[in-house]
């Protein structure tokens, strides 16, 4: 990279950092985040802001803080025994503490690594649980949610005749677009994805990879991935974690070509993880 080019990345950064000190461009604002499992330290002192109708990738080697962080972003270690989390989280400025746990989980939205439809249900009533959970019940509106999201989750087309049949009759990456399908039918502003194609197939991961660009015109995405080229691919940042600790956290493009950490470059470089 020549000197100019890399002076170009810096105002770019910077114009960008500028932008996104505006409250309005900013979906997620960590201050000394840490999260403890007794005496443990699972993160410490994470401090980011994540720009709204962004794709932010999280990555790191195993057992790094990937999930730790993901799962603070809505309030999942309140479920987890002995798990203390000290600092604060802001949700479009809010903090999280202002929300019960439920409230938190319409606004804020988690796919797993695993697809977890719910096996007794059919693939319609699976995108409509969080809603019947919420007492709407009038079919001709649920119809529409059906429809509505399993298009926006591309997955309609394949599943319209399909409706009444069990949600596990699915291949595994539709099982998983049908979770997105069910994740963002609540009306989510923020999806946690925790490593989402993990277990599928190169042609279902592509499918979800695509699913994930034409998401982000809507939702804020946060996504773990261990595929360092899932991140080039999909993010708009990244953030690096490793033992627990933030080590570096900017836009992807310069993450993966001209890393300001040398920890950094050792890791994208395949050195070590």
């Amino acid at each position: 990279m020549t000197e100019e080019t890399e002076e170009i990345e810096d105002k770019e950064e910077i114009e960008i950092s500028e932008e996104s000190d505006k409250e309005s461009k900013i979906a997620i604002q960590t201050i000394d985040l840490s999260v403890y499992f007794d005496e443990r330290k699972g993160i410490e002192n994470i401090n980011m802001k994540v720009r709204k109708n962004r794709v932010t990738a999280i990555i790191g080697p195993s057992g790094c803080g990937k999930s730790t962080f993901l799962r603070s972003l809505n309030l999942m270690h309140d479920m987890t025994p002995k798990a203390r989390v000290f600092g604060e989280i802001f949700i479009h400025g809010e903090n999280i503490t202002n929300y019960n746990s439920v409230d938190m989980r319409k606004k804020v939205g988690m796919v797993f690594q695993k697809p977890n439809p719910f096996p007794t249900m059919s693939v319609y009533d699976n995108v409509i649980a969080g809603l019947k959970l919420n007492g709407m019940t009038k079919k001709s509106i649920l119809d529409e949610i059906v429809e509505k999201n399993l298009k926006h989750s591309g997955l309609w087309e394949e599943v319209k005749d399909r409706l009444k049949s069990p949600a596990v009759s699915l291949s595994g990456g539709q099982q998983q677009r049908l979770c997105i399908a069910r994740t963002i039918s609540v009306n989510p502003e923020i999806i946690l994805m925790d490593e989402p194609t993990s277990a599928l197939d190169p042609i279902s991961t592509s499918k979800i990879e695509e699913l994930i660009f034409n998401l982000k015109s809507d939702y804020t995405i946060v996504i773990v991935t261990h595929n360092m080229q899932q991140a080039a691919r999909v993010s708009d940042q990244t953030a690096f974690f490793y033992l627990g600790n933030l080590i570096e956290f900017s836009k992807t493009r310069r993450m993966f070509t001209n890393p300001k950490e040398k920890l950094t470059e050792e890791y994208v470089t395949g050195k070590f993880g």
